[in-house]
């Protein structure tokens, strides 16, 4: 609808060096779609001259967010989502990896199509292999989990409808997975191929290990079935070790005591195994408990210093 208001959310985390072409990006596009829009920028705790740049920038349509320190892009993310206004709200990174120039299209397909979430396939990615495969494990892993097949779950740029956001930002939830948590509210999703470009400067601030980190928030946030694994694990394990006690007893019977080493090899194999299997156990259902005692804290899930 060309009355619909359109807020364009974007977190920033030491991206100085992007900032000045973000702008002469994507002030052009959001011009030319002649519609009321508004701009919200997160500034997530940056340690450069990132705020400073964005404070150069702030106008009528333009509105900077200055977090207190540095939450996480899914954190900023919320932020942006509670302070903006847009009917419409897209969300995209500021290392210009997603062209601001694909904006149009995702409001065009969300119209014609009167969908609720739009989300996007990034054509040619241009990302290194280590950011690739784990990304592929976690689309598989996202499908399966919420039941919506759509083939790029990790690409930030995406739109979605006023209501559906309002719905998100209703949950609070610390650890959470955006793109999953929004087909908790809608069926309405679709999906469409954008362009995908190098970043524009600056270093990447998905490690491998905040890669895996959010594959992990992924499970634990909308699936119970690391606990119900480690049931079934435990079911085996001890079937497993009442048959190899059999067999050790009938072995003794029938080679005598020197077959292996008096046993001592086998007894060490069989402890490690049991050991890492309980700490594994232990681990995974301390994740659970961890998560349950942040979220009846209470705390809040990021604080805003000031608001330009």
């Amino acid at each position: 609808m060309e009355n619909e208001k359109i807020s364009v959310i974007i977190p920033v985390y030491n991206e100085e060096k992007n900032l000045e072409r973000l702008f002469e990006r994507i002030v052009p596009v959001m011009d030319g779609l002649e519609r009321d829009y508004e701009i919200v920028l997160v500034d997530d705790g940056s340690t450069d001259r990132s705020l400073e740049i964005l404070l150069m920038h702030t106008e009528k349509r333009i509105k900077v967010i200055e977090l207190t320190k540095n939450y996480g892009q899914h954190a900023a993310v919320f932020a942006g989502f509670e302070n903006s206004k847009g009917d419409i709200i897209i969300t995209m990174d500021a290392d210009l990896q997603n062209p601001p120039e694909e904006i149009p299209r995702l409001i065009e397909v969300m119209d014609e199509g009167n969908y609720e979430v739009v989300g996007t396939v990034r054509k040619a990615r241009k990302d290194p292999i280590f950011r690739k495969i784990p990304s592929k494990i976690v689309n598989a892993a996202t499908r399966r989990i919420t039941g919506v097949h759509l083939n790029d779950w990790g690409c930030m740029l995406r739109a979605y409808r006023r209501q559906v956001v309002e719905h998100m930002v209703q949950t609070r939830e610390h650890s959470t997975f955006i793109p999953a948590l929004a087909t908790a509210f809608t069926k309405d999703i679709t999906e469409i191929e954008v362009a995908h470009e190098e970043r524009f400067a600056g270093e990447t601030k998905y490690s491998l290990t905040k890669l895996i980190s959010l594959h992990f928030d992924l499970v634990t946030s909308f699936s119970d079935f690391p606990l119900k694994f480690m049931l079934y694990m435990g079911f085996c394990l001890a079937f497993l070790g009442i048959a190899f006690g059999i067999t050790l007893t009938v072995a003794r019977l029938s080679f005598g005591a020197a077959w292996a080493a008096e046993g001592v090899f086998t007894l060490f194999a069989a402890l490690f195994f049991f050991i890492g299997a309980q700490f594994l156990a232990l681990g995974v259902m301390g994740e659970y408990v961890g998560r349950i005692y942040r979220e009846v804290r209470k705390r809040p899930p990021y604080t805003i210093r000031r608001t330009y």
